[in-house]
Order: C-alpha cells, then structure tokens, then sequence
C-alpha cells in the first residue's frame, strides 16, 4: 500500500512538473522521504535524476509547441549546473552528521536539508505571489549580466543541497530577467531543469550506491504524468497559473516545515 501510494505521488510529480514547468521537485523529495521512508540524502539524489529524466520528456513536447528558448535556456544553465555539480559531487558528502548541537537540541544533517528545503520554497513562493510590476525587460546581455552569473550559480547551490530541480526559482528568474510569458518560461525552465538534474545527478553517482530498479520505475510512472500535466496545461489562464504555482509551493513549504519540527 504504501509502495502504491510512493507510485501515485510520482504521477503527480510529472503532472504538476507539466503543468507549472517546476514544483514536481517540491513533490519528489516529501514523497520519497514521508512516503517511502528514504533517507534526506538519498531522497535528493534520486529526486535530480527523477526530475530531470521526466523535465526531458516534458522539454521535447513543448519545444515541439514553440514554448522552449534555448539560448535562454543554455544562458542561465551553465552558471547554476556548475553550482549544482560542485555542490552534489563535493559539498553535501561533507556536511556533518550533526550540524548544530546545543544542550538537548540536535540539528541533524537530515533535518537540515529537509529545513532548508521547506525555507527556499517560502521565499521563492512569496516571490511567485508578488505583483510583477510592469517595468522594463531587464536586458541579461548588458551590466546585469554578471549579476544575473553569480545568482544564478548560487540558485545551483541551492538546487544541489536540496536535491531540487529548480523549476520554483528558475521560473521566476525566467520572469523577472529574461521576460518570457509564463509559459515559455514554464518550457525554457524545463530544459534547464533538465541540464542541471541530470549533470547534478551524476555527482551523486560517485557518492552512494542507486537502485536503479526503483528509480526508472518510479520515472516511469513521472513521465506518464508530465504528459498528462502538458495535455491540460493550456486549459488554465497563464495569471491564474503562476498564482497557482505560487500557492502550491507554500502550501508545501509549512507541510514540510511541520513534518519536521513538530512531528
């Protein structure tokens, strides 16, 4: 039953992946960790591969639609898959077993992801919530540029510690730099949602041992839910679409932030 449930999750993984372009990470994580009782480590590192596997498929449909950009894409990839690979490969096996200590209060490596994971989602979800003023398109070509460079590699920090694909801080990068309409920003992000996954995934490969019986499985079953968030995304107006995005990441963030400190 509970392997069932772990396997229904992972539809919805892919159909929230479709419909929002980010988020299916938000889901994979809680769903590996809460449902199939994975540990934090693990859970994130199969999370990136999960992810990424599952934003290709998604990335191939709508750039059959026109909704992908790839020099967009390619732009604000190569900052943050360097910041998620150095991260995956180097930083998290270091971090220690117990990260705070005081009296009878233990801040274990685990929880702290999982903390960590939940404060990320707030603050990009109040992000995704706020009016977008209608200002100027922010020219990423110009002084901004380097800006831009050191934000977006530590947005791949980020991604790599919470085994996140990043679709819920890419999106609203895509948006406030580059200006694409929400759902070209919902497909470019997919693609790089797809590089930095993937190419993050493969500096845990070096770091703990995959049961890749369970993880193309589970893929499986997230990819046949990308294809279904993709049939039914056109069905949504793109202003309710982004509030929506918004609220279904912080509605995540306070489950997460519950399950681990009063649970």
């Amino acid at each position: 039953m509970i392997e069932f449930l772990g396997y229904i999750g992972a539809l919805f993984i892919g159909l929230v992946l479709g419909i929002t372009g980010g988020g299916g990470s938000i889901l994979t994580v809680p769903v590996l960790v809460y449902i199939l009782n994975y540990e934090p480590i693990i859970a994130t590192a199969y999370s990136l591969f999960i992810v990424g596997t599952t934003s290709g498929f998604g990335t191939f449909q709508n750039f059959k639609k026109g909704l992908v950009v790839p020099k967009t894409a390619f732009l604000f990839a190569i900052p943050s898959v360097i910041g998620v690979y150095l991260t995956r490969r180097f930083i998290v096996p270091e971090i220690p077993g117990t990260v705070f200590y005081f009296g009878s209060i233990t801040l274990s490596k685990e929880t702290f992801l999982m903390l960590l994971f939940a404060v990320v989602m707030f603050v990009a979800a109040l992000s995704m919530l706020k009016p977008q003023p209608e200002t100027e398109v922010v020219d990423v070509k110009t002084k901004s540029m380097a800006l831009v460079v050191i934000q977006l590699f530590f947005v791949g920090i980020l991604i790599g510690l919470i085994g996140a694909g990043g679709g819920f801080l890419i999106v609203p990068a895509l948006l406030k730099f580059a200006r694409l309409p929400i759902k070209k920003a919902i497909g470019t992000s997919l693609l790089i949602i797809t590089i930095n996954s993937l190419i993050g995934f493969t500096g845990d490969v070096q770091n703990i041992t995959i049961d890749w019986i369970f993880l193309l499985s589970f893929t499986i079953v997230s990819v046949i839910g990308i294809f279904i968030g993709l049939r039914v995304q056109h069905l949504i107006n793109e202003k309710h679409l982004k509030k929506l995005f918004g609220i279904f990441v912080l509605i995540m963030s306070f489950v997460i932030l519950y399950k681990e400190v009063f649970s």
